[in-house]
């Protein structure tokens, strides 16, 4: 059994800030080639998408297919720019293959297709059914008499969805301890303020009144996500499990933190220049207090 074949694997924070930094620094070159991108809302997963990848997840590049692996459902398809080139640097890939990302005749679209790419477990499109789709594997996990964890990373935005509620109250009736929920929680959706458009909150009680069990965090503390990893019970049969991680949407570019502006657009110039040596530099002190617009 090879590294990638526990749950949790022994990797530095060091390493883990660096691969977050990648992912960003990815986003922002992909999003030249294909003219548009999810900035933001791939920016406020970075560190998410770091730990479960490089640090949590059961995965085998070399067996992608391995029927005992972790699953993770992309709900929030649209930072699938963001999952693209770690799927690369684990090896599922060739990262050349991303050179004519969202080009004719590329497999790698805005949002993933399962049946195009190697390590991609779900097809997502419009938002609302990943926590769905998430709940019929870990069921299916069940069944098999397996040990595998499903894990499903949501937007808040999303939450609108009456699908979602569905199946957060089918998670808890048929309780499926191996269904691992994280809410990308980064307070903005495409019109303005989740709170401004449909409240989400209180969170933590809503879905603890569903029958989870419910952490919350800071999104961006690495020591946070892993913790909260670590917290998870083993076993399949028992309350299914949330992470809410708080975030700021745009994390890692001043002028993108917390506006409406840059949920999609496309930086050129110098503007390029600066941002990708921002990132560089690495996460600043969050200073952002309100929506910009």
């Amino acid at each position: 059994m090879t590294e990638q074949q526990t749950h949790g694997r022994n990797v530095s924070r060091e390493f883990l800030e660096d691969r977050a930094k990648f992912i960003r620094l990815e986003t922002v070159r992909l999003t030249r080639i294909a003219g548009a991108g999810h900035y933001s809302s791939t920016f406020s997963a970075a560190e998410l998408l770091a730990a479960l990848y490089y640090a949590q997840m059961r995965i085998n590049p070399a067996e992608p297919d391995w029927p005992e692996r972790d699953r993770f459902v992309l709900s929030k398809g649209h930072i699938a720019i963001g999952l693209y080139p770690v799927l690369a640097d684990l090896g599922f890939y060739d990262a050349d293959l991303l050179e004519d990302y969202t080009r004719l005749g590329s497999a790698f679209g805005d949002h993933p297709d399962m049946k195009k790419i190697t390590g991609v477990d779900f097809s997502s499109g419009s938002l609302g059914h990943g926590l769905s789709v998430a709940l019929g594997m870990a069921l299916s996990a069940r069944m098999q008499g397996n040990d595998s964890r499903i894990y499903c990373m949501l937007g808040d935005g999303e939450l609108n969805e009456g699908q979602v509620w569905e199946a957060a109250m089918s998670a808890g009736h048929f309780g499926c301890q191996n269904l691992v929920a994280i809410v990308d929680r980064n307070r903005l959706c495409i019109d303005g303020s989740t709170e401004e458009i449909m409240s989400v909150e209180p969170l933590t009680d809503r879905f603890a009144s569903f029958g989870w069990n419910v952490q919350r965090i800071d999104g961006h503390d690495l020591d946070a996500i892993m913790a909260a990893f670590d917290a998870l019970p083993s076993g399949n049969k028992g309350k299914p499990q949330m992470i809410i991680a708080d975030t700021v949407k745009g994390r890692g570019v001043q002028m993108m933190e917390m506006s409406l502006n840059w949920h999609v657009g496309n930086l050129v110039g110098a503007d390029y220049d600066a941002v990708i040596e921002e990132i560089q530099r690495g996460l600043q002190p969050v200073t952002v207090t309100e929506v910009r617009p």
